[in-house]
């Protein structure tokens, strides 16, 4: 192996050792809501406080680099502020949700949102989509109909929530998709965390309940901490390897969640969300292997 191969294969890895990094942040956000929701803390509180927390560290950031707010065209702010409503949106659900499933299934479902972006890739990408990539999706919204179980006594409202959550979170990662290179990713957190400040700030003040002990305090300060620290180790992987390469790497989000879920709370996912999560990961990860390597063909 050459040297430049040597050093591309050593930046690959640094890469993706960096997205399993930043999803063990992102689970440790989960975790942390499913903790404190237990305990009692309403949803909309916990989500205030992620975006208030990742707000003030995106300043914090800006400031260091010289720029903090940064103003395009109206055409592309638009975008950006929709892109972070989304967000916002997805994780209000996702909070709700998490006090009332186990994470196994709320990672399950919320890891179907690269499977609903193929399907949504001809309305609003533009993009074809072939029979291969079509079974693909198809098998994916059987697996979440496995896990969502919505004609048995195992049913619970709140995997509809969850549902909501992926949807928001496949446009989300659209108009991240249409906004990539038009606007740095330091500017898309600041303006993130602001619409997310904003807009749960009376919803959070109405349901507010302060936390019983130092520790609780600390870990609802967190929340935010995490998250942001997760989207900028996020960001710094795609600086050492392609999407290409990272995209399947992203599922040990749901293997975190999922231990997580079984030493903290006692959880223990049972076959049937284990098959449907299975099948969940086996379309996004065909999905992504079309998509990367038949990048000229439409199967």
């Amino acid at each position: 192996m050459s040297l430049l191969a040597e050093t591309r294969a050593d930046r690959a890895g640094l890469g993706i050792g960096l997205i399993l990094i930043a999803c063990l942040f992102f689970a440790a956000v989960d975790t942390s809501v499913k903790w404190l929701a237990v305990a009692g803390l309403p949803a909309l509180q916990l989500a205030f406080m992620r975006y208030l927390v990742a707000f003030a560290l995106s300043v914090g950031r800006g400031v260091q680099l010289g720029q903090v707010f940064e103003w395009r065209s109206r055409k592309v702010m638009w975008l950006v502020l929709l892109r972070g409503g989304l967000l916002v949106l997805a994780t209000s659900l996702n909070f709700i949700a998490i006090r009332h499933l186990p994470l196994s299934v709320t990672s399950s479902i919320l890891n179907s949102a690269p499977i609903i972006v193929t399907a949504m890739a001809i309305p609003l990408l533009g993009e074809r989509v072939g029979a291969f990539r079509w079974a693909a999706v198809l098998t994916g919204f059987v697996g979440v109909l496995v896990v969502i179980r919505p004609f048995g006594e195992a049913f619970h409202w709140a995997t509809l929530l969850m549902v909501g959550a992926a949807i928001c979170m496949a446009l989300f990662s659209v108009l991240t998709r249409m906004l990539s290179g038009r606007i740095a990713t330091q500017t898309m957190q600041v303006y993130m965390g602001a619409i997310g400040t904003v807009v749960l700030f009376v919803p959070a003040l109405l349901t507010w309940q302060t936390p019983e002990s130092p520790a609780d305090w600390m870990l609802l300060c967190a929340i935010g901490g995490f998250a942001w620290i997760g989207h900028e180790i996020f960001g710094r992987a795609h600086a050492f390897a392609e999407a290409s390469v990272l995209v399947p790497f992203n599922y040990s989000f749901i293997v975190y969640l999922t231990l997580a879920g079984y030493i903290f709370f006692g959880d223990v996912p049972d076959a049937i969300v284990l098959v449907g999560a299975g099948l969940i990961v086996a379309s996004g990860l065909v999905i992504w292997w079309r998509e990367t390597w038949n990048k000229g063909g439409t199967r």
